[in-house]
């Protein structure tokens, strides 16, 4: 889950202007989280307080972060949807199922349940097959990871279901700004398969473009799992994490998150 934020918060100053390299710090005085962090946040809460078995729970949750903390740079029909009273679900395939579910691949302790937590808080908004695929498929890629399976395993796995027969160079050239699940998921499912630690699988998914943030959160989120994150890249990011707003408490979010997974 750390890993989803830290990815944002590196990507975030690269999302409208892409850096095309690995060549460049992990942080910057710009550096800052945007809704991929809170939405990770949110789902983090809805999986803590056992929620996940409550649609109107897990709706509230992801309205009451959504609100407290306006402005992040929300898809619009989710951001029309955080701040209505509509409470159905919109047919959503945006990413943001991918990048805010990685607390369903810690605390699922199988596959069946990772699958019927990560189903559970995506579908209330992203409720479209490719949505769901997206979430779903990410959340299971943290959970192998977490078990240490081979990247061959994980491979086949994300083959299933997405074409990652992506060349790295040509990526990096040619790769646009998408903000649905089909045009950054695999992407960043294959930045992770390439990098050999947790800083490269960052700046590896932040260097090929397009929405960089949330490319780097969904593959920084795996790349926790599989690699963990050195003290340092750590220390960084929880300077940088949302301050408390009314009954949103970030560091009470991850401190819960970090004594489970020690």
């Amino acid at each position: 889950m750390l890993g989803a934020i830290i990815g944002d918060i590196v990507g975030s100053i690269y999302e409208f202007h892409n850096i095309k390299t690995m060549k460049f710090p992990l942080f910057s005085s710009d550096s800052f989280y945007t809704d991929d962090t809170v939405m990770t946040l949110a789902i983090a809460e809805i999986i803590q307080n056992g929620y996940y078995n409550d649609e109107n729970k897990i709706i509230d949750t992801l309205k009451k972060w959504g609100r407290s903390y306006p402005d992040l740079g929300y898809g619009g029909r989710f951001y029309q949807w955080l701040f209505s009273e509509n409470r159905k679900a919109y047919g959503s395939f945006g990413n943001g199922s991918a990048m805010r579910i990685s607390a369903c691949g810690w605390y699922g302790n199988s596959e069946e349940e990772v699958k019927d937590l990560a189903t559970k808080v995506t579908i209330v908004t992203h409720n479209h097959p490719e949505g769901l695929k997206g979430g779903i498929v990410t959340a299971m890629c943290i959970y192998y990871a977490r078990l240490k399976k081979p990247k061959s395993f994980i491979k086949n796995y994300i083959e299933k279901f997405y074409d990652i027969d992506f060349n790295y160079e040509e990526l990096r050239r040619n790769n646009k700004f998408d903000a649905t699940c089909q045009g950054s998921v695999p992407e960043a499912l294959y930045c992770f398969l390439i990098s050999d630690s947790f800083e490269e699988t960052i700046k590896t998914a932040v260097s090929i473009g397009g929405d960089s943030d949330t490319i780097a959160a969904i593959a920084g989120s795996i790349a926790e799992a599989y690699f963990g994150i050195p003290d340092n890249i750590k220390k960084e990011a929880l300077k940088r994490i949302p301050k408390a707003k009314g009954d949103c408490n970030p560091k009470e979010i991850i401190k819960k998150y970090m004594d489970t997974f020690k």
